[in-house]
């Protein structure tokens, strides 16, 4: 399982365990019907959360921990609506709308009289709701993030690799410039093709089949398509010492390609 895969599974699984508090709960209120309490009852992994977690208090607080550091980082927009649908310090009086989640977990009844001015399950089941379909967001967009995450690291490596390839050649160590920017060069067309779902048989394909691969569906144009297989023409002298040696402006071209490559083709 790869790290995107198994934080996307563990927010699913968050996602989960906050429907469950909401489920147990109903059921405990019988503010549920009975048929998805027949399904709640066959589910073995909820019967192993009731079994965790005796108390509504015990249950949301541990969920609450957990849930409030992924919608920080994650939807930093959406904290403060995360946090005051649990409590609300700045309010001035208690209605429906600004009963909180605490005041549930309180048994805060709010009456005049005799009479029930909040229904405070009802209050409390469309908070947590609201909660729950935040961090459903969080998980939608961990993708994008994860991807603009990895980019930016992606980008900064071939930046330090391509500058300590240039550094290589003003030392005048030609080939081991020539191959250092040659591996940038097929790593990064390697991200394109993974970025357009692009697969190979190859346990190994070559600058050459990723070329192939993106000019096939249009990703590069012919020109581009041309020139990386000069900068692949390059990169290969440089890889086999049994060949003539590699010149100077021919590693220039290998190395100002590359960056423009990195830049226009994504």
């Amino acid at each position: 399982m790869t790290r995107k895969e198994k934080i996307k599974t563990e927010l699913l699984e968050l996602t989960k365990q906050g429907q469950w508090i909401f489920y147990h709960e109903a059921y405990i209120e019988k503010k549920i019907d009975e048929e998805s309490i027949e399904k709640l009852l066959k589910d073995e992994d909820f019967k192993k959360y009731v079994k965790k977690f005796k108390t509504l208090k015990l249950s949301y607080q541990s969920w609450y921990s957990k849930s409030l550091p992924v919608v920080r980082q994650v939807l930093p927009d959406r904290i403060d609506e995360f946090t005051q649908y649990y409590k609300n310090d700045k309010r001035k009086d208690i209605s429906y709308l600004t009963y909180t989640i605490n005041d549930y977990l309180l048994n805060l009844n709010i009456t005049r009289g005799s009479k029930t001015v909040v229904n405070s399950f009802g209050a409390f089941s469309s908070k947590i709701e609201s909660q729950i379909t935040i961090l459903q967001s969080a998980s939608d967009r961990i993708d994008s993030l994860l991807s603009d995450i990895e980019n930016v690291l992606q980008s900064d490596l071939f930046d330090n690799e391509l500058e300590a390839s240039k550094n290589l050649l003003k030392k005048k160590f030609i080939r081991a410039s020539g191959m250092l920017a040659g591996v940038t060069l097929e790593a990064h067309l390697k991200k394109v093709c993974s970025n357009h779902l692009i697969k190979f048989r190859k346990n190994n394909p070559t600058v050459s089949d990723f070329n192939e691969e993106l000019k096939k569906i249009e990703v590069i144009d012919v020109p581009t398509w041309r020139l990386i297989q000069r900068l692949g023409d390059i990169r290969n002298l440089c890889a086999h010492p049994k060949e003539r040696e590699p010149k100077t402006d021919e590693i220039e071209d290998l190395i100002r390609g590359t960056e423009k490559l990195i830049s226009e083709v994504i």
